[in-house]
């Protein structure tokens, strides 16, 4: 990363690329930070440690086996997609971000986004409850958490409106004199001893939870989420949007990824950049 910024710079844009190693805040003594590590390695050595050959499917649930499959992705047991709780930590010295995740790309100058009153909520976010796409824009509680496990039904409501991950402005101040970030990892032990059956993989359902009371909703234009796996996405919308998401498995430098969406990505493709064709990048 820090090769290919170094070629390739955003001038006047200052580009910083850091690695976990390089803070020096993530030690023993941070009890809240090694929380986070245990149950990342938890969640690794419970299913990579018990593999699906070996196990015995008699003394397993349907759901539990199910969430055994799905825990096996590198991408639900990587630290690095919970680090996204540390914002506070991470930038000690900021008191508002703009979170992108890495498979968005940018289609308008977000700098309005800084003037949005938050009314002292932490979490500026798209809420994906309210919409005409009934595949990306029909999400609730229910559709993320296992309501049939006590602890899930005593603590949350299965009808209320979720948000997406992806495209958020934070206010760091705010979050700064929350829980949310103890809340978040006391949810993912509850989550461990329960075998990992109260909610889908992913670090969005324990933030749901974390977040709640702290998220003010954004204007749906500002994030346009989906284009991985919604084929059906207009492309009028898409045009539309500050910011389009594709997040799902069909990403645009692959060869699954949505014919009809590819060129919104591609378009920013350098080809005749040397490290891009070793990548084999899709055309």
């Amino acid at each position: 990363m820090h090769s290919w910024f170094a070629l390739n710079p955003m001038s006047p844009a200052i580009v910083e690329v850091k690695g976990i190693h390089q803070f020096d805040w993530l030690t023993r003594e941070n009890v809240p930070v090694l929380e986070a590590v245990e149950n990342h390695n938890g969640i690794r050595n419970y299913y990579h440690g018990n593999h699906i050959a070996g196990a015995n499917l008699s003394d397993t649930t349907p759901r539990t086996f199910a969430s055994k499959l799905q825990a096996r992705s590198p991408k639900y047991i990587s630290l690095l997609n919970h680090l996204r709780i540390y914002l506070p930590e991470l930038f000690p010295n900021l008191d508002k971000v703009v979170f992108l995740d890495d498979d968005v790309v940018i289609q308008r100058d977000l700098t309005p986004l800084w003037e949005i009153d938050l009314n002292g909520k932490v979490n500026g976010a798209v809420e994906t409850c309210k919409g005409e796409d009934e595949w990306v824009m029909s999400k609730r509680f229910k559709n993320y958490f296992n309501f049939s496990h006590p602890l899930i039904s005593k603590n949350l409501n299965p009808d209320e409106c979720a948000w997406a991950y992806g495209m958020n402005i934070f206010d760091l101040h705010a979050w700064r004199k929350t829980n949310i970030r103890d809340t978040y990892h006391s949810w993912l032990k509850e989550n461990l001893k329960s075998n990992l059956t109260l909610w889908k993989l992913g670090t969005l359902p324990p933030a749901l939870i974390a977040f709640k009371g702290h998220v003010h909703p954004i204007d749906p234009s500002w994030h346009m989420l989906g284009l991985g796996y919604q084929n059906k996405t207009k492309i009028e919308n898409v045009k539309n949007a500050a910011v389009i998401h594709f997040n799902g498995q069909s990403k645009p430098w692959l060869e699954i990824g949505f014919e009809h969406l590819r060129p919104f990505w591609t378009k920013y493709v350098n080809y005749s950049n040397d490290f891009i064709r070793n990548c084999h990048v899709l055309e």
